[in-house]
């Protein structure tokens, strides 16, 4: 045994405990997210408690107890008798022992179950030290992201393999101890020695030495302060929230996140392995098996309700068949989400991305045929390119998939032969395919003619349980209210559309002229061949068919007056809310929109309503337009995501690349999250919502004048024009 063999076994050594330390520096992050959420989640379950009136003891017991007396005696509540115990109870009249010990059982069941049940939520907008120290500790870990946590897996697994090889190589770490070991125990240690060199290198070829210290690193640093970990929360609530649940073990109830789907499909799919190596993004556990359900069936239609996270599923799909080896990919969807998806798929994967689209398409499709990657392209186009030969592309994905239900468009048609083509197809759609058996049935069948054929319109007749039987193979879907019982309370997409060439238009003479507001406006300019107010219409739309309600913000009355003409017939619409309306009546209009059944349309101008009015009806918001003013977007968007709201928000804004959207939008992004965080929680800004910022006339002017250079437009003055108000 000599230097070598030494060597080998100190190195394996210190690879060892550099393991065991990246999986012990997770375990003290894991645990200071528990010590923090402790005392919130017991001050959570207390108030429960002790809202439950004492009267349901008896639904525990079945009505054996009888309670006149307790109530009498001024325990009222479950929390109440918790806390009175068996001493005080017995001393009621009429209250004895038996009873006593019924009632405190029966309690303690109640508290038990709300224990497992109550959701922690965290309030922004009224940040305690307790929340505080939470949200700091979650801080850590999301900040590490999944980078750490695969660092984890990896750690544990080699510190696994390497421990009982050390002890097996103890004799070789000196030349004295092997000289005193038996031949059983040498060649024991230079087999084990042997083994930790083959470890050695498959740890260096994978960067597992580099991996577990950059994990360390990020596990042990934490945020620079409480407003950036608030600030980074804002940003990235689903992150935290993920987090939170996985780590109180709270999760949703599996048969809700499952689908619903039988035992034997829901065994399938979870034992289907998911590669995460080519995927930047944590999923949350629901999000997990959506994407396993995809993988084990082949052929599924993925029928999430609105803002489960469908992209980020068909993403985490996209990337294990490129980790096992597939190379080409095909995406088709409407254009008013091309850029979504090519800015979701760059951001969330390490995946190759092309945008097929436009007159140079057909170049990009001639490369993407070439080189591989993710194609990104809309069902017009699709129709254009010819149809890939057998096992070609790994995954065709196909979203807003109810928009290929008619058999006879061209478009299905294309979606149809592609899928018939491609090794594994991706259908995603939001609406609900329930009460709609004939057009579902057509999407079915282009996926798996068997169970189409075996579906007929009696299984939605016979009730949700029955239809999900029948579509099992093919179809999943999970609703908010199931899944999200820790979800962040509210979520912020950017929608970025490509301006139309009628937008484009309207944009360039708003440049010309100098008009920063007619900038500001141009995406709408044109109704009937606007980008914006197509997702914007996609979007109500799509909130409708799940019963939700949406209010539109814009900073502009006749941006306002466009969306109301563009809304279907039968749509219940409200407003438009102006400043011209008299604020009585303003909160009038507010009611009676709430009070509307089923789904309905506010409208309102965001200086007019984004302050003083609770709009905790709509579930979905609309911007129409990114605000110059942070703080406007903030309270508009605090309307509805406030007390009393209870379901999740989502936050739509609408955003056109190329111009002063973006300029705008990267402009504002420079300012630090700190500073960010402490205006939005400045009482003097939230007291003065339309106070003006002196830089907000040279901002107007600056991006007017860069838009002049960027189209090749003779500079106009734009002092007159970039400042205009509201009122236009």
């Amino acid at each position: 045994m000599g230097r070598d063999e030494r060597e080998a076994a100190g190195r394996g050594a210190r690879l060892c405990d550099a393991a065991r330390n990246v999986v012990a520096d997770h375990g003290r992050a894991v645990e200071a997210v528990r010590a923090a959420l402790a005392p919130i989640h017991d001050a959570a379950v207390r108030r429960d408690l002790d809202a439950i009136p004492v009267t349901r003891l008896q639904d525990v017991t079945e009505g054996r107890l009888r309670l006149g007396s307790v109530e009498q005696s001024g325990l009222r509540t479950v929390g109440a008798v918790l806390d009175a115990g068996s001493y005080r109870l017995r001393q009621i009249p009429g209250v004895g022992q038996r009873t006593v010990d019924q009632m405190l059982a029966a309690a303690r069941r109640l508290s038990d179950a709300v224990h497992e049940t109550v959701a922690v939520h965290i309030d922004v907008d009224r940040p305690e030290p307790e929340t505080t120290a939470l949200v700091m500790a979650l801080h850590v870990l999301v900040e590490a992201g999944p980078e750490a946590r695969r660092a984890v897996d990896r750690a544990g697994a080699l510190a696994g393999r390497l421990g009982p090889l050390l002890a097996d190589a103890g004799p070789a770490a000196g030349w004295f101890r092997m000289l005193l070991a038996g031949r059983e125990k040498k060649a024991r240690a230079m087999a084990a020695v042997t083994e930790i060199r083959s470890l050695l290198d498959e740890a260096e070829r994978a960067e597992l030495p580099v991996l577990f210290a950059q994990a360390s690193v990020d596990l042990l640093r934490g945020p620079s302060s409480d407003l950036a970990a608030w600030a980074d929360f804002e940003l990235r609530s689903a992150d935290y929230y993920g987090l939170l649940a996985e780590i109180s073990g709270r999760s949703p109830d599996t048969a809700a996140a499952e689908g619903f789907l039988p035992d034997e499909i829901a065994e399938r799919v979870r034992t289907q392995r998911l590669d995460d190596s080519q995927r930047r993004v944590s999923l949350r556990g629901y999000q997990a098996f959506g994407a396993r359900f995809a993988l084990a069936q082949r052929n599924v239609i993925l029928g999430d309700e609105m803002g489960l996270g469908k992209t980020i599923q068909a993403i985490a799909v996209l990337a294990h068949l490129a980790a096992e080896g597939r190379s080409h990919f095909m995406v088709v969807c409407p254009a008013s989400v091309l850029v979504n998806w090519i800015r979701e798929i760059e951001a969330r994967s390490a995946l190759r991305v092309l945008l097929l689209h436009g007159p140079d398409r057909r170049d990009g499709f001639a490369d993407w045929k070439g080189r591989g990657g993710v194609a990104v392209t809309t069902f017009d186009a699709l129709r254009g390119f010819p149809a890939p030969g057998g096992g070609e592309v790994g995954l065709f994905v196909v979203d807003e998939a109810h928009t290929v239900k008619n058999p006879k468009a061209k478009r299905s048609q294309a979606v149809a032969e592609w899928a018939e083509r491609c090794e594994r197809t991706l259908f995603m759609t939001g609406t609900p395919m329930e009460n709609r058996v004939a057009e579902f049935r057509n999407l079915v069948g282009m996926l798996d003619r068997g169970v189409a054929q075996a579906l007929d319109d009696g299984d939605a007749l016979a009730g949700s349980v029955a239809f999900r039987k029948a579509v099992a193979p093919v179809y999943l879907r999970r609703n908010q209210q199931d899944v999200l019982t820790e979800l962040p309370s509210l979520q912020r997409t950017d929608e970025w559309e490509e301006l139309s060439a009628a937008d484009e238009e309207a944009y360039r003479e708003a440049v010309r002229a100098g008009n920063f507001m007619a900038m500001r406006r141009a995406a709408y300019a044109c109704p009937e061949r606007s980008a914006k107010l197509e997702r914007l219409l996609e979007i109500v739309g799509e909130a409708g068919e799940n019963g939700q309600k949406t209010v539109v913000f814009s900073y502009f009355k006749d941006v306002l007056q466009v969306v109301r003409a563009a809304l279907a017939d039968g749509t219940a619409v409200f407003g438009p809310l102006t400043g011209a309306v008299p604020a009585a009546r303003r909160q009038r209009i507010v009611d009676e929109y709430a009070a509307a059944p089923g789904p309905a349309v506010l409208l309102a101008q965001i200086q007019a309503a984004g302050v003083g009015l609770n709009m905790q009806a709509a579930s979905v918001v609309v911007l129409c337009e990114p605000q110059v003013k942070p703080t406007i977007e903030h309270q508009a968007v605090a309307r509805a995501h406030r007390m009393g709201q209870v379901r999740p928000v989502r936050v739509h804004r609408l955003l056109a690349t190329g111009g002063v959207d973006e300029r705008l939008v990267r402009i504002l992004e420079r300012k630090t999250r700190l500073f960010d965080a402490y205006a939005r929680r400045s009482a003097v800004a939230e007291a003065t919502p339309d106070a003006i910022d002196v830089s907000d006339a040279d901002l107007a002017r600056r991006i007017v004048e860069e838009e002049q250079a960027r189209l090749g437009l003779p500079v106009a003055s734009a002092t007159a024009t970039a400042t205009a108000t509201a009122t236009e």
